[in-house]
């Protein structure tokens, strides 16, 4: 483990899956409001290019309790945990994997939380606890009825962490995201996300040639365009909400959940064509079947996080997420 530095005039965050992509944008927002950080990472998704050298780092592995409880017993005020296995797909063919990493995973972090005594815990959450839309936009109080094994991951972390609460008392912020995108506009993180599943990294990975061409699941939906509509919000306007939300718990010592979203719908055809305008490539795309289990339109309702977390998305705009995503691609294809 690398020595953590001396930092008692700061409150202390650990970051667990600070080197992926969510999570390094999150520790550098910590960082940038002036709090300490230490990242603990297995970097099986997350890359050390992602990593930061002002803020610490160990290298770990969810699994195992003994490693959590040697960084927890450094001091901590809160902790922030982005680490899961995330796609959709995947969990419903693999999850013995899912259950190990996500709920077992999650109950040595709460169990090691407890040991230490660290008070709060900053959970990302998912949309895919609500399952299809019976109401749009989608608010808090909609029906949560996964249809994902990983969507049901999520729902029984959000239920456990209740029941740490009214037993042990340990709070808790689940910031339940729709679909992040974009990157850091200054440009201060670089590293590519591994395995994409999202649809502006595989807009972006044939606009940079990484592959031939991409898919579009489906035309015929009752959208204004026939295709898919969903709702982007930008990653930084996700970090920033991981510290108003630790904040949150500070000042007010009790768990919340919240939706977090841009609000406003785009469709894969405007993704894929104002990408086409903004890079200056072709991006082939062909039109396929739907994928089972997509539903017509995800958009949020980000009131509740307005109201209790002063949170608004602020460069969640369809060219900022497509110009701040590209040029990272663009820098690590060689693109000039």
């Amino acid at each position: 483990m690398e020595k953590a530095r001396e930092t008692s005039e700061k409150s202390r965050i650990l970051v667990i899956g600070g080197a992926g992509y969510i999570g390094s944008h999150v520790t550098r927002e910590f960082l940038d409001q002036g709090y300490a950080v230490t990242v603990f990472d297995n970097l099986s998704l997350g890359l050390r290019r992602n990593l930061f050298p002002d803020a610490d780092f160990v290298h770990g592995d969810i699994m195992q309790a003994m490693q959590l409880r040697e960084v927890m017993t450094e001091g901590y005020d809160g902790c922030v945990h982005l680490a899961a296995l995330k796609a959709a797909g995947e969990s419903m063919t693999r999850p013995d994997a899912y259950a190990s990493v996500n709920l077992s995973g999650t109950i040595n972090i709460l169990n090691e939380m407890l040991a230490a005594g660290i008070p709060n815990m900053i959970f990302s959450s998912s949309a895919a606890i609500f399952g299809s839309p019976r109401t749009l936009p989608i608010d808090e109080g909609h029906p949560k009825s996964p249809e994902n094994f990983y969507g049901y991951t999520k729902l029984e972390i959000e239920q456990l962490m209740g029941w740490y609460d009214r037993l042990k008392g340990l709070k808790y912020a689940a910031i339940r995201y729709f679909n992040a995108a974009g990157y850091d506009v200054a440009g201060r993180v670089q590293g590519l996300e591994v395995n994409p599943q999202n649809l502006l990294p595989v807009v972006m990975e044939t606009a940079a040639g990484m592959r031939k061409g991409m898919k579009i699941f489906g035309s015929d939906y009752p959208t204004r365009d026939g295709t898919c509509i969903r709702d982007y919000v930008h990653v930084s306007d996700l970090a920033r909400a991981h510290v108003s939300a630790f904040e949150y718990l500070g000042r007010h010592k009790e768990s919340i959940a919240v939706n977090l979203g841009s609000e406003t719908g785009v469709s894969v055809l405007e993704m894929v064509q104002r990408a086409r305008e903004i890079t200056g490539k072709p991006i082939p795309a062909e039109v396929t079947e739907r994928r089972a289990g997509d539903p017509a339109e995800l958009v949020a309702s980000s009131g509740k996080a307005k109201e209790v977390l002063g949170w608004e998305a602020s460069c969640s705009d369809l060219d900022t997420l497509i110009n701040s995503t590209w040029q990272v691609y663009r820098k690590n294809s060689g693109i000039s």
